[in-house]
């Protein structure tokens, strides 16, 4: 930083980084669809040497968008590992997609890096910024993980860069919007004939001078006459925003007394100000500029990570336990101490088999090494989806991957990222460690998937294949959770919107050679009596030999949600033979689970058998059986019989700008809101109870509502009765049991 002079050593850096866990940078990449993280990390690859030239999204070229469907699509679906050298460091750029149905990866990357670039697009209207990515830098907030923001097509931009300075200090400086500044004033040329000033090159503010690109080259130069007001008034601000956090109280009384501080000193502060995240400088980035070599920006950008960020060695792991729960020390990031790490990222390959993306927390991996795989599964607001297990498992291959391209190692010492390839059964958000001592890192948390996708098989020949392939794509993406439904007899992939769904059938397709067909998705109505009524089953035939015969009268009541089915024997006298008491009983049961009036299964009643006949040939348990299913379906007919359907309880959080307009959507839902609660940062949460036939797609409602900063979480409420219109329907057409919008 500070504008320093430097000489990067490019690939052949790539020795002086090996086996060093300080001079290691992870940095994850986060910010809104469109703000140009990949075409940045395409940038910072050029600048470092690591590539020739730098790919385009527009034609699929990228190194991070390297899978089919990225570049088909043209944007990010995954977590892609950009490494490159820098002076002597090893940069783990981690590109993030930025569409939120892929929050899984976007966690992913955040769990592997230890420091952020929020990347914000001048492009696109300042409030844009605040729907997309606050509540993302308050999560990094919260476990302090340091912060820099880039501010990309200023070329193109609706918002000038003073006042995207401006919001991002606003959203993100919370209290202090001082503690988010630039460090560099963005010099603009002459407007085209588009309108658009074309970025030219940045002024430091530390050093008073200019960083010419015009020539295609970066020179130095002095500011011009008309630009040092402003540059003044900014570096002022920047240099009492850095004294502010200095661990030297006697600075800011030096300079307001008018003395000079030393531009060292300024950057040393700096420095350690961003690495401890309580400074986040602003900067200006054009990746893409055209005559220059390089983008402007990237070698400040890359300055700042390798001099301003944070090495593994000074941040914080996760916390480890035992298998069993009992607490260990935390592990220390040095290759000579017991390993312990992690599986950030899984991912299936067509010729090496499944793929895990490992962040090494303490220790050294090595290929053919033993080791113990153990994981309790990711949670969620609703607790663990997934079954813990633990094996000793041999390492295979190690690679360090480039986009799509692997390259051999021999090791990966604490710090750093490798992949293995098959690591057993292991899944994302697992631990490694060593066999004779077994431990298990912190879990991360996930957002419950909430748009539900129901799939079946297309032909015979892809049934074989369809359950094995949902294993495996549910086990590669902890955002996925697979459900087979027993009342609906469905298979449900539940995903975090529409575009992680079709990615999902995509990759079905492609990658496992399964073609399934989507399907509407249902929801598990019940039935159940509303009224008293008896019915009365008789089941006499007689064709040769051994005839059917066996009557039964039976009284059926409601009973109270929950209660399920009760059968009571109150058969007097003998009527109907002990033996075939049970047989009435069976014979309802096998009814109530096939419904009575739609085909839903019947619930919450009390059937008492009353009375009956039997024969003493002819009589069986089959007829039996058959005589209490004809009894129920006669009481049914004349009964009237209810259709219960599914409600759950809603929580959702939105800003309160959003909550008329949110509680308005449920009410059309045929929602009904019990309450409000405030909560922080100027956001509500509304509770309310809404038939699950009608949330569906309410995950995209809601984004679409709330252009991306509403969520939510559901729990099953109960099932009550259905509004008469829709229970008429769902009776005339039974088959037609799908969720609504």
């Amino acid at each position: 930083m500070g504008d320093r002079t430097h000489t990067h050593t490019g690939a052949a850096g790539r020795a002086t980084a090996a086996g060093r866990p300080d001079s290691i940078r992870n940095v994850v990449l986060v910010g809104h669809s469109g703000s140009g993280k990949t075409t940045l990390v395409e940038a910072l690859a050029l600048t470092a040497g690591a590539v020739n030239r730098a790919g385009r999204v527009e034609d699929g070229s990228t190194i991070s968008d390297h899978d089919e469907i990225e570049q088909r699509g043209r944007r990010s679906v995954q977590l892609s590992l950009v490494p490159v050298e820098w002076n002597g460091y090893r940069i783990n750029l981690l590109d993030t997609p930025g569409y939120a149905d892929f929050v899984g990866e976007l966690r992913a990357g955040l769990r592997a890096a230890d420091a952020a670039l929020f990347v914000v697009s001048a492009a696109q209207e300042a409030g844009a910024v605040a729907d997309t990515t606050r509540a993302l830098w308050e999560e990094c907030a919260a476990v302090g993980m340091p912060r820099a923001v880039v501010v990309t097509h200023l070329d193109t931009a609706r918002t000038p860069f003073d006042e995207m300075t401006r919001v991002c200090g606003r959203l993100f400086g919370g209290d202090d919007p001082d503690a988010v500044l630039p460090l560099y004033l963005p010099v603009q040329g002459p407007e085209g004939p588009d309108g658009h000033a074309p970025l030219t090159g940045l002024t430091g503010l530390l050093t008073r001078r200019v960083l010419d690109h015009s020539s295609g080259e970066r020179q130095e130069a002095a500011p011009a006459v008309d630009q040092r007001g402003t540059l003044e008034e900014a570096r002022d601000r920047l240099i009492e925003g850095i004294i502010a956090e200095s661990e030297d109280e006697t600075l800011m009384d030096r300079y307001l007394g008018g003395g000079e501080i030393d531009t060292g000193t300024l950057v040393g502060d700096l420095e350690r100000a961003v690495a401890s995240g309580s400074f986040h400088p602003v900067l200006a980035a054009a990746p893409a500029v055209r005559g220059a070599r390089r983008g402007i920006g990237t070698v400040e950008l890359l300055d700042l990570v390798t001099a301003g960020f944070p090495s593994p060695v000074e941040r914080v792991p996760p916390a480890v336990t035992t298998p069993e729960g009992a607490a260990r020390p935390a592990p220390v990031c040095d290759p000579g101490e017991p390993l312990v790490a992690e599986v950030v990222r899984t991912a299936s390959d067509p010729y090496v088999g499944r793929v895990s993306l490992v962040r090494v927390f303490s220790g050294t991996l090595r290929p053919d090494e033993a080791v113990h795989v153990c994981g309790h599964g990711l949670t969620g607001p609703g607790g663990g989806t997934r079954p813990r297990h633990e094996a000793d498992v041999r390492v295979g291959a190690l690679t360090g991957p480039f986009g799509a391209r692997q390259r051999p190692l021999d090791s990966c010492v604490a710090g750093d990222l490798a992949c293995v390839s098959k690591l057993g059964g292991a899944e994302t958000g697992d631990t490694l460690s060593g066999t004779g001592d077994p431990l298990l890192m912190e879990p991360w948390t996930m957002p419950d998937p909430l748009l539900p996708l129901a799939v079946r098989a297309h032909g015979r020949t892809d049934e074989d294949k369809l359950s094995q392939a949902l294993g495996r794509l549910v086990a590669e993406d902890p955002t996925m959770r697979l459900e087979q439904n027993r009342d609906t007899r469905q298979v449900v992939l539940w995903c975090m919107g529409e575009a992680h769904a079709d990615v999902a059938l995509e990759r079905l397709r492609t990658r496992y050679g399964v073609q399934v067909d989507a399907e509407p998705h249902r929801v598990p109505i019940r039935e159940t009596f509303a009224s008293r009524a008896t019915g009365y089953g008789r089941h006499v035939r007689q064709s040769g030999g051994h005839g059917q015969f066996a009557v039964c009268e039976i009284e059926v009541e409601p009973l109270p949600a929950g209660a399920g089915i009760e059968f009571v024997d109150k058969v007097v006298g003998g009527s109907v033979p002990r033996q075939f008491v049970t047989s009435v009983e069976k014979g309802v049961r096998t009814q109530a689970a096939r419904g009575v009036v739609a085909g839903h299964p019947l619930v919450d009643v009390r059937v008492t058998l009353l009375d009956g006949k039997a024969h003493q040939v002819d009589s069986s348990d089959a007829a039996f059986q058959t005589a209490g299913a004809l009894a129920l379906r006669e009481a049914a007919a004349g009964a009237r019989v209810e259709l219960l359907e599914p409600v759950a309880e809603l929580g959702v959080l939105v800003p309160d700008d959003y909550v008329g307009a949110v509680m308005g959507d449920l009410s059309g839902r045929r929602g009904r809101v019990v309450g409000t609660e405030q909560a922080t940062d100027g956001r509500t949460l509304v509770r309310a109870e809404v038939p699950e036939a009608e949330i569906g797609t309410y995950t995209i409602g809601l984004r679409s509502l709330t252009h991306g900063t509403g969520r939510f979480d559901r729990a099953y409420a109960r099932h009550e009765p259905m509004p008469a219109r829709l229970a008429d329907h769902l009776r005339e057409s039974p088959k037609s049991r799908t969720n609504g919008t």
